[in-house]
């Protein structure tokens, strides 16, 4: 028997229960015959200004991320996205390739991560020098410039917009999104990049690539992309970046 609705897919998209932005986006990108399938880490909403906070925030995610795993796998989905795009940038390019082989072998199948995805994303395009766009406090920051550095690029500009809360993320204005992405952008820069999956950016990173003339990679859309081709799916998806329309 084949599941009615998820035919050719059935996609696990793990995130933190926080998360509002991640689920609706990843729906657009949904192709027919397969269904998304989501289950949640459950956080607290709380501040993020200390770096205590900060870190203890990050741990509540890492200390749920496979029992989320573990749950969301009883609808036997055909690959998971684990949409915790903090966890996916933690440690350098070695500590995250090492979560994506726990978390493989955990589930029994394939799993796509934000950091992960985006490299090879930005490898399509030969990018050397990219921006990077991402809703975190400093200390998260940091982590995402040391992935991206341990995976070879140069960074010439990250803004962080140090959103206060988990939720408050997804509160960010399209136009702040927009003026950020254009603070980014320079000759000096192949690509860029927007990382933290509750803040809702596809549709704005997609005009911006007819802007600038450059890729403009939004991680949720990265991520399902990579997802996608990793089921064999070959679908070109419009209007929601250039790499799901290209490659």
């Amino acid at each position: 028997m084949t599941d009615q609705l998820g035919h050719r897919a059935r996609i696990a998209i793990v995130v933190p229960s926080t998360n509002t932005s991640c689920q609706p986006e990843s729906e657009m990108l949904r192709p027919p015959g397969v269904t998304n399938q989501t289950g949640r880490i459950s956080i607290k909403e709380r501040p993020l200004t200390s770096d205590q906070a900060f870190l203890e925030h990050v741990q509540a995610m890492r200390d749920g991320m496979r029992t989320a795993i573990d749950q969301i796998m009883t609808c036997q989905p055909t690959h998971v996205i684990m949409g915790v795009a903090l966890e996916a940038f933690w440690g350098g390019v070695a500590a995250a390739d090492e979560l994506q082989r726990e978390l493989t072998e955990r589930a029994g199948v394939g799993v796509s991560m934000g950091s992960t995805a985006t490299v090879a994303a930005l490898r399509k395009y030969g990018a050397k020098s990219i921006a990077v766009l991402t809703p975190h406090q400093p200390r998260g920051d940091e982590q995402v410039r040391r992935y991206f550095e341990d995976a070879g690029f140069l960074i010439p500009r990250l803004i962080g917009l140090k959103c206060p809360s988990p939720v408050q993320i997804a509160h960010t204005t399209r136009q702040h999104v927009i003026d950020t992405l254009n603070a980014l952008d320079g000759d000096d820069v192949d690509a860029i990049v927007q990382v933290g999956t509750n803040l809702a950016a596809i549709d704005v990173c997609a005009e911006a690539e007819r802007s600038f003339g450059k890729p403009v990679l939004a991680i949720n859309a990265i991520t399902y992309w990579d997802a996608l081709r990793r089921c064999g799916i070959e679908d070109r998806i419009h209007g929601c970046g250039r790499t799901l329309e290209e490659f």
